[in-house]
């Protein structure tokens, strides 16, 4: 399937100067929808997957049906103040500034295998920062999915020692 006939391109959003890759008429439409999770999920499979992690809100959209399809658990991965339990964090640069992603300490075990996944792989920040959370609490990392990678803006380069999977670029 082509999913790019399913992004929608909105110009100048957030800001001026920007191309805003919208992942919602993907999501508006079942079959799309369906087939660009099950591609994560074999994916997933292949990888041997004991745990989906997805950074808010977006890796939230991908992660949480990977892992009903996979009947394996989703763990959250928050920005500062948001969950509710003891947690561990990790402060990463944005664009403009800093800011802080966390996840509950007791998410991952030791020795899971973990799929990261999330919609859009930009710079890196954020999955660089996410991975760095699961590593901490004995997590292997086997895998990173995405729907989209802005190849323009590198955000490999902070995941070349692990394997990606992305379903489109630009």
């Amino acid at each position: 399937m082509d999913y790019k006939n399913y992004i929608e391109i909105v110009e100048n959003y957030p800001k001026e100067g920007i191309q805003f890759k919208d992942i919602t008429p993907l999501m508006n439409d079942g079959d799309a929808y369906k087939s660009a999770i099950n591609e994560i999920v074999n994916y997933a499979k292949e990888k041997e997957v004991d745990i989906v992690v997805g950074p808010e809100a977006r890796g939230f959209i991908i992660g949480c049906p990977v892992s009903y399809a996979l009947g394996i658990g989703f763990a959250p991965v928050r920005k500062e103040g948001k969950l509710p339990r003891e947690v561990i964090k990790v402060d990463y640069g944005l664009e403009y500034g800093k800011d802080v992603l966390t996840i509950h300490k007791d998410s991952i075990k030791p020795g899971q295998r973990v799929l990261i996944t999330d919609d859009l792989l930009a710079t890196g920040g954020t999955i660089e920062a996410t991975i760095k959370l699961v590593e901490e609490l004995g997590g292997i990392v086997v895998g990173c999915a995405f729907i989209i990678e802005l190849t323009y803006l590198n955000g490999m380069d902070k995941l070349k020692d692990y394997d990606v999977l992305t379903l489109m670029s630009y």
